[in-house]
């Protein structure tokens, strides 16, 4: 199997100015050495503790922002920018609420270029496959969180995107249906083969989707480790879940993560602690001035 996606040594610096004209600006190490290979077709799931840089990874990856250093390459060629060959599913639908579903669908294919009729058709191909036929006509409102959702990816796939990315697109979903729709995201894929990037801080929805999870450090995030998953346990199977060796790959991601989410938690208390303190120092010149 040919490599669809390759990180290659990636950094990314954020650079945060300060209120003060006078402070320098700060700099902190959003992504450090990331070097990661997608293959074409597979389900990567990523997960790694808050702030590692998870979402970081998906816009660079999706062209919104830019390495600081290191390059990112899709078919052998690098990324320079959003591009019709990556579709983005975010945690917020971000769908047209003036729209109707169907509309929604047809935005991206209007933009291709694509023929009324035709964009019709596809659309309500999509809307099929992802099981929304008969809700062609609705409007945002009209509907639930999970077929917003159905939505958002059908809106992906209909303009064929090589590479579909999606970051923690069912995390704001009460757990019904996020299983379901994990279910369905898994039946899109193996019928429709896209290369997949999937972001989640879930270990069982990682563990359940993708054929190798990479695991992140916290910050700087780098790549840990990446697991397999033997996909083929899954066949036949009525929920993977229930398979001990679902419970022991679990449990070794969480092995891998448990020292990370830990550094998280101290460096958001840190971060706490220090904000607090700056509020203290303030107050204490104000009331001296």
């Amino acid at each position: 199997m040919s490599v669809k996606i390759s990180f290659q040594n990636v950094n990314k610096v954020f650079t945060i100015k300060q209120g003060n004209r006078k402070s320098s600006p700060i700099q902190f190490t959003a992504l450090q050495d990331i070097n990661l290979e997608v293959k074409t077709g597979e389900f990567m799931a990523i997960v790694g503790p808050s702030g590692c840089g998870k979402s970081t990874l998906l816009d660079l990856l999706g062209g919104l922002t830019k390495p600081t250093s290191g390059e990112i390459l899709i078919d052998g060629q690098p990324i320079t920018g959003p591009n019709l060959d990556r579709g983005i599913v975010f945690q917020q639908y971000a769908l047209f609420p003036w729209k109707t579903a169907q509309a929604n669908v047809e935005f991206g294919l209007e933009a291709k270029g694509v023929s009324k009729a035709e964009r019709s058709e596809q659309a309500r191909h999509y809307l099929s496959l992802v099981g929304l036929s008969g809700f062609e006509n609705r409007y945002p409102h009209e509907l639930s969180g999970g077929m917003k959702q159905r939505i958002a990816i059908a809106r992906s796939l209909a303009y064929d995107p090589d590479v579909l990315l999606m970051d923690e697109p069912f995390a704001a979903l009460d757990a019904q249906t996020r299983e379901t729709l994990q279910s369905e995201l898994l039946r899109i894929w193996e019928k429709t083969k896209k290369t997949i990037v999937f972001i989640t801080h879930g270990i069982d929805e990682a563990v359940y989707l993708g054929q190798r999870v990479a695991v992140m450090t916290s910050r700087p995030g780098q790549i840990k480790q990446v697991i397999d998953v033997p996909f083929d346990s899954r066949a036949g199977e009525e929920d993977f879940r229930s398979n001990p060796e679902f419970s022991a790959i679990r449990h070794r991601i969480w092995d891998l993560l448990r020292e990370e989410v830990l550094k998280a938690q101290e460096l958001e208390r840190n971060k706490q602690l220090s904000a607090s303190a700056k509020h203290l120092q303030k107050k204490g010149a104000i009331a001296r001035g």
